[in-house]
């Protein structure tokens, strides 16, 4: 592919995550969070969320709610190595919590990985406080994150909280206990992006036995042609003095590798976090024709014909997200029954109509279902429709 060709491939696939973006300024607080299940342990907490106007404890904007990550740095790092983190995502409508906690020498992952989890509810929790300039603004969808350590205790943190919707890691390194052996529990959605000149944790020895021991039937792994360890977060001297002991050296600058890794985190994560199928549409268009990348995966986010594959068969579902009831509007064609699955393709529940439905039905969603992602596979007189939906 000519270099002109890779540079359009390039503007049109960057444009397309940002022509659906929130123009969200970045708004920024402390917390002192205390973790009362472990001795009242203190986790004190950067957060950067989306604001009408950029500044310190300003309000968070809107009447809306926003999904939040949870983002673990690396060994010996701070929070504020990761600007371009918080400056990727927040516009986008995403809330991003850095935990600072095990910043030593000898830090301890199990913890690390458990204060990770411990934000996302801690989270969830200042969403339902009056006194909290968060209530009334956190969505029940999140995501762990992290890079080199804080992407293996996000592993770690999956493995031990339930709550947590996906994961997406950067250069994850291994941990004590395994991050290797933390995925293999791990069914969630999940996005591993490597470097391919990452000498620090090469991808053959750490992300791809992640990447390959994960059990979720939706994951993908981005390896990032010439990247490295270092340049997935903003020019740190601690890991560049790490960094500058190896080989390979990176081949690609740190401005070029933040375009390539946020050019696949943003869709992915508008996805997951916000229902935004057009977004899974552009990351799995970019996954088949990225020529800055190689990229492994076991699902389409959002098939191009999932809605309208069937062509004498639509069906459309409100509201999104759903709470305990999900409306189904017909159209060309009757539908006989539904089966609800989770986002791995279990099945959950099935609706039979005794008689077909032409133009509009309501469906009660199973008592006790959790918040998150899953499929509705509807049979109807035109054939099978698999949809996704979102229950909040």
């Amino acid at each position: 592919m000519s270099k002109a060709l890779t540079f359009i491939t390039f503007i049109i696939g960057f444009s397309a995550i940002h022509l659906t973006a929130q123009p969200y300024a970045v708004g920024h607080t402390t917390l002192s969070l205390t973790d009362a299940s472990r001795s009242n342990r203190s986790v004190p907490v950067e957060v950067y969320y989306p604001a009408a106007t950029a500044g310190d404890n300003v309000p968070v904007t809107g009447n809306k709610k926003f999904p939040v990550i949870s983002f673990g740095h690396g060994f010996v790092m701070t929070w504020d190595a990761y600007k371009n983190v918080w400056n990727a995502l927040v516009p986008e409508g995403i809330i991003v919590a850095f935990p600072k906690t095990e910043g030593s020498a000898s830090p301890s992952h199990g913890e690390f990985g458990k204060d990770l989890a411990f934000v996302i509810a801690a989270m969830d929790l200042q969403g339902k406080n009056a006194t909290s300039i968060f209530y009334n603004k956190v969505d029940t969808m999140n995501c762990v994150m992290g890079h080199s350590m804080g992407g293996g205790a996000a592993f770690i943190a999956t493995s031990v909280s339930s709550q947590i919707k996906c994961i997406a890691t950067l250069a994850a390194a291994e941990t004590n206990p395994s991050a290797i052996k933390a995925a293999s529990t791990l069914k969630i959605p999940s996005l591993v992006v490597a470097g391919g000149n990452d000498c620090v944790t090469p991808p053959s020895a750490y992300q791809i036995p992640m990447y390959d021991s994960l059990k979720s039937a939706c994951k993908a792994y981005v390896s990032i042609n010439g990247a490295s360890h270092c340049q997935m977060g903003e020019d740190n001297f601690l890991c560049n003095f790490g960094e500058a002991t190896c080989n390979p050296k990176p081949t690609i600058s740190r401005a070029v590798q933040h375009q390539t890794q946020f050019r696949f985190l943003i869709p992915w994560l508008r996805f997951h976090l916000l229902n935004d199928c057009r977004s899974g549409q552009t990351f799995d268009s970019l996954a088949a024709k990225d020529v800055a990348v190689s990229v492994r995966k076991t699902c389409e986010l959002c098939p191009v014909n999932q809605a309208t594959r069937i062509s004498s068969f639509t069906v459309s579902t409100f509201p999104i997200p759903a709470d305990d009831i999900l409306n189904l509007s017909v159209a060309k064609a009757a539908i006989m029954g539904c089966d609800l699955l989770s986002a791995a393709g279990k099945y959950l529940y099935h609706w039979d109509f005794t008689v077909p439905v032409t133009q509009s039905t309501t469906l009660d969603l199973p008592q006790g279902l959790t918040p998150g992602i899953y499929l509705l596979h509807i049979n109807g007189s035109g054939g099978d429709l698999v949809m996704r939906i979102v229950k909040r």
